[in-house]
């Protein structure tokens, strides 16, 4: 290989993986899709081989960018880190801290925490990484993770501050018009919401039949549009104790159907001794815990 490639070009390789086209990844890059379109060209020309092929199916990556994405998506971790630490290398009191969490811990419980951590700290700046994908603390994806299980990595700073309890719950619109389940077997004239392609985590519950994608009448992957569509109104779903009463939902089947997920607040052990990931950690830690206890044990 003629030199190694030049970081921007390798950069635009890693957008179009994660992305999955280049007017997506034009985007992430805030590049023209022209401009993208050149680097991946000079890429593949500086490597001979093609990268991407076109199908009907979309594009499609070949072996040789395959066996690129882990490299590229390390190199893009370490260069974001690295920015990170950079930002707040002269005043603990500032730079970047990224905190990865799952859709509903990110979406429903951390904004107020998060909002209310800035008016105390506002010269640090929070990057939230939402998503269900456990992000790999030791390569720096993120600095500090809210997770619903113990950390099994190596070298990874954890505290369980509590734990969160789960059970059914529907609209009261959509009970007045259904009836109110008095038993498993009524589930099965109900309408309830779950998974589609990626099972969830598995947890203690026992619904008297194998829980598979085919048992659900809404199929979706994302915990967020899962929540929306329970208050919506469209059947009986999984949910926190703490968001069904906020948004004034009806337990369902209470002695029977229920089960608890921990909450642990992890970071690298490296970045124990920095200030402001310190100080973000004692408050997701202080933050969080008060959010457990406010449910008791339901």
């Amino acid at each position: 290989m003629p030199g190694t490639p030049d970081w921007d070009l390798l950069q635009s390789l890693h957008a179009v993986l994660e992305a999955g086209s280049f007017s997506a990844a034009a985007r992430l890059r805030r590049l023209t899709q022209p401009t993208l379109g050149r680097h991946i060209d000079q890429l593949e020309r500086q490597l001979g081989a093609p990268l991407f092929l076109r199908s009907p199916r979309g594009l499609q990556p070949t072996d040789l960018a395959l066996a690129l994405a882990p490299h590229l998506a390390d190199m893009a971790a370490a260069a974001g880190a690295a920015g990170r630490d950079a930002a707040g290398a002269a005043d603990e009191a500032s730079g970047v801290v990224r905190v990865a969490a799952s859709e509903i811990m990110g979406v429903e419980v951390l904004p107020p925490i998060l909002a209310r951590f800035r008016q105390v700290h506002p010269g640090i700046d929070v990057e939230v990484a939402v998503s269900n994908k456990l992000e790999d603390l030791s390569r720096r994806d993120a600095d500090i993770a809210v997770r619903m299980a113990r950390p099994t990595q190596n070298a990874i700073v954890a505290k369980k501050v509590g734990d969160v309890g789960f059970g059914f719950y529907a609209t009261q619109d959509y009970l007045d018009r259904h009836g109110v389940p008095a038993s498993l077997e009524d589930l099965e004239a109900h309408a309830l919401i779950g998974y589609d392609r990626q099972p969830p985590p598995k947890v203690d519950l026992d619904i008297g039949r194998p829980i598979t994608r085919d048992i659900f009448s809404l199929r979706t992957d994302s915990d967020a549009a899962q929540l929306a569509l329970l208050r919506a109104g469209f059947g009986v779903g999984v949910c926190q104790h703490q968001i069904a009463r906020r948004a004034g939902l009806v337990r369902v089947l209470p002695t029977t159907l229920k089960f608890r997920l921990d909450i642990w607040i992890c970071m690298h052990e490296a970045l124990r001794s920095n200030p402001r990931m310190r100080l973000m950690f004692d408050h997701l830690a202080a933050e969080l815990g008060a959010y457990a206890a406010e449910a008791g044990r339901d």
